[in-house]
């Protein structure tokens, strides 16, 4: 049997750009009611797709509506349909390698997006590293990603839970049916809250710390010890009953002494 490409308005959805577009208007509108939004702010919104989000936004107040498209038809077919609102700017780019310095004096921005779920944790990546320009955002992203960046211990926590904590706080919101949106995926999705941490307790080499996280999860199963006795790290600075722990059983606090003491 051959494979019928799915259409949405006449255009192919294109695979390559994980192109699974949100249909129900129940979870659009979730978004937008879990943030602040007056006309001093500016959204952006990464993925448009057919509009729907772009349209339900552009309903309400903004300063501005910046829209990365990297699909040149979707971007042609959202900015002919919503073009006439002079608050909206299509930029065909993939966002990944959008300059955002140019938006900075823009703000303050909120981000509402369905993210492309293979380019989640890039896109988050950047989020993060222009953090201090986003008031909050609201993004969609698969099931499972959500439940590991807020899982605070145990199974499926790692990584990538403390070091999005650390910058940011998250809160969950809906749990989406793949049937929410077309083509349907194969897993559920979760709309996920974030605000940007004000105060973000200071690292010592930071970069050099979140390399250390990532010896300490390398196998979730392991001990500290066995983990890290390859590294050039001294352990015998530790503890023995410490080492003989397992990374998913400490805290961040847990780890920036244990960093404290390494690292020295």
């Amino acid at each position: 049997m051959s494979y019928r490409k799915p259409i949405r308005q006449g255009i192919e959805l294109k695979k390559k750009h994980g192109q699974n577009f949100l249909k129900d208007h129940i979870y659009i509108d979730h978004m937008i009611e879990a943030v602040r939004v007056d006309k001093k702010i500016s959204i952006m919104e990464i993925g448009c797709g057919e509009g729907i989000l772009t349209q339900a936004i552009l309903q309400g107040p903004c300063k501005q509506l910046k829209v990365f498209e990297i699909d040149p038809e979707w971007a042609s077919f959202v900015e002919k349909t919503y073009g006439v609102d002079s608050r909206l700017t299509m930029i065909q780019q993939n966002v990944l390698d959008a300059n955002w310095d140019l938006l900075i004096d823009q703000g303050p921005w909120v981000l509402l997006a369905n993210l492309p779920y293979h380019v989640t944790f890039p896109i988050l990546y950047k989020v993060y590293k222009y953090r201090e320009m986003f008031q909050e955002g609201v993004i969609m992203v698969q099931e499972e990603v959500a439940q590991k960046i807020v899982k605070s211990g145990g199974r499926d926590f790692g990584y990538t839970s403390l070091f999005f904590q650390h910058y940011f706080t998250w809160k969950l919101l809906d749990k989406v049916p793949p049937e929410a949106f077309f083509p349907s995926p194969k897993v559920f999705s979760r709309l996920i809250y974030f605000i940007p941490q004000k105060n973000v307790i200071p690292i010592l080499e930071e970069e050099e710390f979140w390399k250390f996280i990532k010896l300490c999860f390398h196998q979730p199963r392991r001990t500290l010890f066995n983990n890290l006795k390859q590294s050039h790290f001294n352990l015998a600075k530790l503890e023995e009953d410490l080492l003989l722990k397992r990374a998913q059983q400490l805290t961040m606090q847990d780890f920036l002494k244990i960093w404290s003491i390494l690292y020295i």
